[in-house]
């Protein structure tokens, strides 16, 4: 009896560590180098304390998806403080800035592009071309098949992904995009608020009282500070909640297009998951596919502060 015991105790731990290998496995190492060169190569991302003050507060509680209420954790802004003259001074957050308000913010309503804002969408894509981040994200498709080496090809391919007007909702005429999905925001049927994962909107929206941070969300004792580059929070917008929404802190427009379109076409799957340790924060970066183009993109934090290392260096 004790020798079958003994030798059920020993498979249930032989288990349990062959799954804690698995989740140390399961962290693509290849993307996370790649990754974490881009965010060296980004330098026009604006650091924490110089460029920018947040505030995290308190953790947010559970809201289900479609509530209009939230108990508010955070009685002051996220963002205390941003550089809007570095903002506007870069290049392509200059320009990024100038789509945000391309866009109608309810899906079902028919997007009316006009050839200014077709211009706008230009501008900032040779903006975001002409920047390391892109280059050497290019240049790593080409390496993998994935795009062409002409930059003409390789132009018109991110238009596609990202600026191309496909139907959300079934009916009306073509009302979203991926750009408008994961930077701008937007709200289905009255009812939530969906996308909108980027930090320039959501600082924008809040400096203008459009937006109401009501705190953040994390695991239990991984608690987020000032100076983290990812969080998850809890928001509403026009009397919507986003109960929780992922997203970079200060990183550039084109760190971000860079990232969600290696995986997007890394990967054929509707939907890819895939882990990457990125500085010192560990993250699942989700992208779904609408046909060629981005459905969503976003990143959901697991651990920041170097924590995820701290963990694995127990088991080891």
């Amino acid at each position: 009896m004790a020798e079958r015991f003994c030798g059920f105790l020993v498979l249930l731990l032989a288990a349990f560590f062959s799954e804690a290998n698995a989740s140390r496995q399961a962290v693509n190492q290849e993307l996370s180098s790649l990754f974490n060169e881009l965010w060296r190569l980004d330098v026009n991302r604006m650091k924490p304390g110089i460029d920018y003050t947040i505030s995290v507060q308190g953790k947010a509680g559970f809201v289900s998806q479609g509530s209009h209420v939230a108990q508010d954790h955070a009685s002051q802004p996220l963002f205390s403080n941003v550089n809007e003259t570095k903002l506007r001074t870069l290049t392509t957050f200059s320009r990024f800035m100038k789509l945000l308000d391309n866009y109608e913010r309810s899906t079902g309503v028919t997007e009316q592009v006009t050839t200014e804002e077709m211009r706008e969408n230009n501008l900032f894509l040779d903006a975001v071309l002409e920047t390391e981040v892109m280059k050497h994200a290019h240049k790593y498709l080409v390496r993998k098949g994935q795009s062409s080496s002409d930059l003409r090809q390789f132009r018109s391919q991110l238009y596609l992904i990202w600026f191309h007007l496909y139907h959300r909702e079934r009916s009306g005429g073509v009302d979203s995009c991926g750009f408008e999905h994961v930077f701008v925001g937007e709200t289905k049927s009255g009812r939530e608020i969906i996308g909108f994962h980027n930090w320039v909107q959501f600082y924008l929206q809040e400096k203008n009282r459009h937006l109401d941070y009501k705190g953040y969300k994390a695991r239990e004792h991984d608690i987020p500070d000032h100076n983290d580059h990812v969080l998850n929070l809890q928001f509403s917008w026009h009397g919507l909640v986003k109960p929780v929404g992922g997203g970079f802190i200060g990183a550039s427009p084109e760190f971000e297009m860079a990232l969600y379109t290696i995986v997007f076409l890394m990967n054929t799957e509707r939907s890819t998951t895939v882990l990457v340790n990125i500085d010192e924060c560990q993250m699942e970066l989700v992208v779904v596919r609408h046909g060629r183009a981005i459905g969503t993109a976003y990143p959901k934090l697991l651990s920041s502060n170097s924590r995820h290392f701290r963990q694995q260096s127990r088991w080891n």
